[in-house]
């Protein structure tokens, strides 16, 4: 990060000086008073659980001299409060992103925004591997996509930095909006519409406004020249056509027939080897290797290349990137087990990711048995019965030994499970799937594990490690 002056903090945040330090600058922006040091800005964020104020303490004594805040206390007489910039806003959550938004503002980097229903951290990452070949590029820490984490990432950034790729989280109208707003991106991606969140949002046409208030914000590299920026996203015939997605900015699109800018074809699905297909563009076709698992993640992988290609990276320097790809989190993380192959994909779920896991553990190539560990996921609302028990019907015609359903929701999967030829069972926490879990898992199994994060299905992740 460069370094900050109070002063901008203070013009950029709108706020008002309650006492002035020697402190001139600051060089880190943090809201873990754990992690503060001399030179930090500490952050007071109030949140469903905790008021970061409580924690100002902390930051003073672990060497912090400037604090942003919203509200004063009986730590002002601290000795240590005594030579500390103190900066009053009046909401801190707010203040971390109008500052973010000037800090980003100061640097010269090419800016992607990426959001979407499914796999927007992968896309996040491979975007980012592909400018890597290029450009010094950043991304969010970790999955830190929110109104808090988003702002904290853009701090990891300085002026050796040439482009970031910025995901951007939601399950509220607004919110896209707010994050967008931070960004001002030149490119801006929308992988697909579909159901997660859709208890916030009602339908999927809402999903589809949500994720389209980021194109508000598109503006050129040259903001000052009003060069239009650009939408790239992957055609799904229905939300996401050229017709829907229209506006004042360049369109790119990723597709399956002779329209799209980038066309898909001939998919061959290697299991836990990975992927291969056919991208053809400009009437020149390719054929790209993909280390990742996924059929989905040709059309994650091609929109990486097309960012890549708007912004000068060859299609050579992109395929050299695409090899490099390490995604972030637990998603479809292979695990070796004393006696099990594990594919972790805990990190989060909803019907289509779900959907795309069980393609994956069906493709693996076979080992004694493959088995799908499912929980619940959530945020589905009045549509969670029909769609777990989609998951499960779709789980029943796959090449798939056995179903097990973990969780209140997931009971529907184990009934749509039921019927085919893989053996289905049911349990309604994860500690009775422990007790009877020696008869359901024998050596050299694959064993994907999938469900929302609030399930901590990592926890059977790591029972299996030591099966």
């Amino acid at each position: 990060m460069n370094q900050i002056t109070i002063d901008e903090i203070v013009a950029a945040t709108g706020g008002t000086l309650l006492r002035n330090g020697t402190e001139t600058s600051v060089s880190a922006v943090k809201q873990d008073s754990r992690e503060c040091r001399a030179g930090d800005l500490f952050v007071a964020i109030i949140g469903k659980n905790q008021d970061g104020h409580r924690y100002i303490p902390m930051a003073l004594q672990q060497g912090c001299r400037t604090i942003l805040l919203s509200h004063t206390g009986e730590w002002l007489q601290l000795q240590e409060a005594e030579d500390v910039n103190l900066i009053q806003v009046a909401d801190t959550t707010i203040a971390l992103g109008q500052l973010a938004k000037y800090y980003l503002s100061t640097l010269d980097v090419k800016k992607i925004a990426v959001t979407g229903s499914v796999g927007k951290t992968s896309v996040r990452d491979m975007i980012y591997y592909v400018l890597s070949e290029k450009y010094q590029c950043g991304r969010n820490l970790r999955n830190f996509n929110n109104e808090i984490g988003l702002p904290l990432s853009i701090f990891q950034f300085d002026d050796t930095t040439e482009a970031v790729v910025l995901e951007m989280g939601m399950n509220h109208f607004g919110e896209i909006d707010y994050l967008a707003d931070i960004v001002k991106p030149h490119i801006a991606v929308i992988t697909n519409v579909g159901m997660a969140h859709i208890e916030n949002l009602g339908s999927r046409e809402g999903i589809f406004q949500a994720k389209m208030e980021v194109v508000k914000h598109l503006t050129g590299e040259d903001p000052s020249d009003h060069e239009p920026g650009t939408l790239v996203y992957v055609c799904d015939d229905n939300m996401l056509t050229r017709e829907t997605t229209a506006g004042n900015y360049r369109q790119v699109e990723i597709g399956r027939d002779g329209r799209s800018d980038y066309i898909i074809s001939l998919v061959d699905d290697f299991g836990l080897e990975g992927i291969q297909f056919t991208l053809e563009h400009a009437h020149q076709s390719r054929r790209i290797a993909l280390p990742v698992p996924g059929y989905h993640n040709a059309g994650n992988s091609a929109l990486a290349i097309a960012v890549g290609s708007l912004l000068g990276v060859s299609i050579e320097q992109a395929v050299a990137g695409l090899a490099k790809t390490e995604l972030t989190g637990r998603r479809l993380r292979i695990v070796k087990g004393a006696h099990l192959q594990i594919i972790d994909d805990t990190y989060n779920a909803n019907p289509d990711s779900m959907k795309s896991a069980l393609k994956v553990l069906s493709q693996s190539e076979k080992a004694h048995r493959k088995t799908a560990i499912l929980g619940d996921m959530y945020e589905l609302g009045e549509e969670s019965s029909r769609q777990h028990f989609n998951v499960g019907v779709f789980a029943r015609n796959l090449n798939i030994d056995q179903v097990i359903a973990i969780g209140n929701n997931a009971r529907q999967i184990a009934e749509g499970a039921k019927g085919g030829t893989a053996e289905v069972a049911y349990f309604e926490t994860k500690e009775k799937f422990f007790d009877a879990m020696k008869d359901w898992v024998v050596e050299d199994d694959i064993i994907l594990v999938k469900a929302s994060r609030g399930m901590q299905m990592e926890k059977i992740v790591e029972k299996l490690v030591l099966f």
